[in-house]
């Protein structure tokens, strides 16, 4: 049950995110989405320090850490280019065309964003139920909780476009959630391939810590500070950097 909630928790913050099309009617504004995407880089950075990397690197080695993380954003770069994933700011930029529409996009890049979370989640797993793993079981909920913190505005970002393009909002809600069915079936491929391999801990921690950093440098960055008030996406980031690295420092 314990494993089932570091799984599911992640998820939940994508579902509740996704259910506030029920009740936001122009959806988040600039500022607002900027808070928000900033908040999540900065959760995400923290926990690929705190909660990925350090443990990798006193399990290994900083060689196998640093190899970790560049096959990591390796492995992103690599998925970028082959799935037909435009995130919103280089739509704008680029007037570049798919052939999906600019909300789909964006469900496709939040859903892609949503991988290596949830292989972070599942390697954590794998470390704290490994005998005198690398990570605590409340160090591995932490960082649960707090991808699910950052997981609630997404939900929200995928599911209120597609209600402004003439979708209900149950189907909306729907789509929405379905964006961050990823992240479970995700913890759960890296949490069995650890146990299996448990040799590879060190490595896929890295791994997922490189990942996220690709998402936040390639996606979350140029989002909060394109235009306008950028200065509140690096406050943002400054917020849930502190919030993650104490929630990682208290429960772990």
């Amino acid at each position: 049950m314990s494993l089932i909630l570091l799984f599911i928790v992640p998820f939940i913050g994508t579902l509740l995110g996704s259910a506030a099309v029920y009740f936001f009617r122009q959806g988040i504004g600039m500022k607002t989405g900027k808070a928000v995407t900033g908040f999540a880089s900065g959760v995400m950075i923290a926990a690929s320090v705190w909660s990925l990397l350090l443990p990798a690197i006193d399990e290994s080695s900083y060689y196998t850490a640093a190899f970790g993380f560049l096959c990591g954003i390796a492995f992103l770069l690599v998925l970028d280019t082959i799935v037909p994933h435009i995130h919103a700011t280089a739509v704008k930029a680029e007037g570049r065309s798919s052939g999906l529409s600019k909300s789909a996009l964006l469900m496709l890049a939040v859903t892609l964003h949503n991988i290596p979370e949830g292989m972070a989640v599942g390697a954590a797993a794998a470390a704290a139920v490994a005998s005198e793993g690398a990570i605590s079981y409340a160090s591995a909920l932490a960082l649960s909780l707090g991808i699910a913190l950052q997981n609630f505005p997404e939900g929200l970002v995928v599911s209120m476009p597609l209600y402004k393009e003439g979708k209900r909002k149950g189907r909306a809600f729907l789509e929405g959630t379905i964006s961050g069915a990823v992240e479970p079936i995700g913890a759960l491929i890296a949490f069995l391939f650890v146990t299996i391999l448990s040799s590879l801990l060190p490595f896929l921690l890295s791994f997922a810590a490189g990942a996220m950093f690709y998402v936040v440098v390639e996606e979350l960055i140029p989002e909060a500070s394109e235009g306008e008030h950028s200065n509140i996406g690096t406050i943002g980031a400054a917020v849930g950097f502190t919030v993650m690295m104490l929630l990682d420092g208290i429960f772990g």
